[in-house]
């Protein structure tokens, strides 16, 4: 009963995170996924976490019908455990309550924020296209995403990330649907540069951060540039 009350917790923040993304995408945008990028990859995240139809449709109109709260996207920058470099996106209505929050998970967890720009320089803004495994072979999706525009294809056992350029995202987007079918997502983030890798020891400490940091409902995104071994994931994941 506590682990169900725990996930049901856990879905909540998910829910209310992608809500607040949809009705801003649709507030500063056009309500037509179609017409516009932002929310059409909403809209993906939100089918991804099995959010209902209606969910979905609610947001979208209190967006377009002015509601939805005057909020801001902002962007934070730290540094976390093991020099690890990590940005944190954030949708949020009170600027000084969100950094104050950052500021105080990145301190209690071994990290420390820094100024807008300190560490960004170590990433790229690119798109990403995610699809599952089930769309096809690494070679498949390799030369359907060369095809399309991509840059980039990463493959896993699990799924395959195709990365563009950000004024492209769209247009590989929908080169790809028409020959792999519907993605998981579809959206803007920042890709590493170089790997840092992350001790035994500080690994814990990195994901405790991390964890603190995604638990806020004003974030929306965590992204690090932290190298882990996979038998210290598996610990981690099981």
């Amino acid at each position: 009963m506590h682990r169900k009350g725990a996930q049901d917790a856990k879905r909540a923040k998910v829910f209310t995170k992608l809500i607040r993304e949809l009705t801003v995408s649709a507030k500063q945008g056009l309500p037509d996924p179609a017409f516009n990028p932002r929310l059409r990859a909403a809209i993906l995240a939100a089918r991804a976490a099995n959010m209902s139809r209606d969910t979905v449709e609610r947001a979208i109109k209190k967006g377009t019908g002015g509601e939805g709260g005057a909020y801001e996207e902002v962007r934070y920058e730290g540094y976390g455990p093991g020099g690890t470099a990590i940005i944190v996106e954030a949708l949020t209505d009170n600027r000084n309550r969100t950094a104050s929050e950052v500021r105080t998970a990145f301190g209690k967890h071994g990290g420390a924020l820094a100024e807008t720009g300190s560490v960004s320089f170590q990433f790229q803004r690119v798109g990403l296209i995610a699809y599952p495994a089930a769309a096809g072979s690494a070679e498949k999706v390799f030369d359907v995403a060369l095809e399309a525009g991509a840059n980039d294809v990463e493959s896993w056992d699990d799924g395959h990330e195709i990365f563009c350029d950000t004024d492209t995202l769209n247009a590989v987007r929908e080169k790809l649907e028409a020959a792999l079918g519907e993605p998981a997502s579809a959206k803007l983030t920042w890709r590493p540069g170089a790997r840092v890798p992350v001790a035994d020891d500080a690994a814990e400490t990195l994901f405790k951060l991390i964890d603190s940091l995604e638990d806020n409902d004003d974030v929306q995104t965590v992204i690090s540039n932290f190298d882990v071994a996979d038998d210290v994931l598996a610990r981690f994941d099981a």
